[in-house]
């Protein structure tokens, strides 16, 4: 993988040690830094995904976040979730060449298991605009966890080599700075189209879990808004926003 220059409006913090990317970038943001900038990790011992499942943090795998104060409304902050996992794809598409889909949200996977976790978080002002915004990255490149309740990758595994992290980080960087800024440019249609090039699962029959309820359905596309359109066994289509999917074996 050829090194790409760090895109210079970003700065970089990069720790040997630290509870968790996420949780420094958050205290940050709380504590008014403007950003924009990457925290990174050696090694994390307190690492997190959504809902605050653990997440395993060994030397040699990618664990970052992104600190950032743009300019958007709080209800677009959800479309984040898209374009993150979309510049992952494109670091894993370097390291793997045609094996990376993407399962609804915002799980990487490389031959269908997931290979990283984006993590997004925002807060915003009482006018509708975001005040702050960050998104973690976790990226199995040398080793995957094997205690879930899911299929796992790396990048190792897949390919019989783990990337340079620095020059993964670069490259995941500038990903990053593309995906978002094309985001922000053209809106979320042309970032929900790249989406649905990668998705996991299209056309076929998932199961939807919701704090709730769970449920099967054909997966059948993306809302305007990145919700997952459901087609149930009636015909009825139901929209969920919020959720965790997962594939049916045929």
């Amino acid at each position: 993988m050829t090194p790409e220059p760090w895109p210079a409006e970003f700065g970089l913090e990069v720790f040997d040690e630290i509870d968790s990317t996420q949780t420094e970038a958050r205290r940050r943001a709380q504590a008014g830094d403007s950003g924009p900038v990457w925290i990174v990790a050696r090694r994390q011992t307190a690492g997190h995904g959504r809902r605050g499942r653990a997440w395993t943090s060994p030397a040699g795998n990618l664990m970052a976040t992104v600190l950032m104060r743009p300019a958007i409304a709080i209800a677009e902050a959800p479309q984040v979730s898209f374009v993150a996992a979309l510049a992952v794809a494109d670091l894993l598409d370097r390291c793997a060449p045609g094996r990376c889909t993407l399962k609804w949200p915002n799980d990487p996977l490389l031959d269908g298991r997931k290979a990283a976790g984006v993590l997004p978080d925002s807060a915003g002002r009482a006018d509708g605009t975001l005040d702050w915004l960050l998104v973690g990255f976790g990226v199995n490149l040398a080793s995957s966890p094997d205690d879930t309740p899911y299929p796992t990758a790396s990048v190792a595994a897949v390919t019989g080599l783990a990337p340079d992290l620095d020059i993964a980080l670069g490259v995941l960087a500038n990903a990053w700075k593309r995906r978002f800024e094309d985001w922000q440019a053209r809106g979320f249609g042309p970032t929900r189209e790249a989406w649905l090039a990668r998705a996991h699962g299209l056309g076929r029959d998932v199961r939807v879990q919701l704090p709730d309820e769970t449920f099967t359905a054909r997966f059948e596309g993306l809302t305007d808004t990145g919700a997952l359109v459901a087609r149930l066994p009636s015909g009825e289509t139901r929209l969920v926003a919020a959720g965790d999917v997962f594939p049916v074996a045929a």
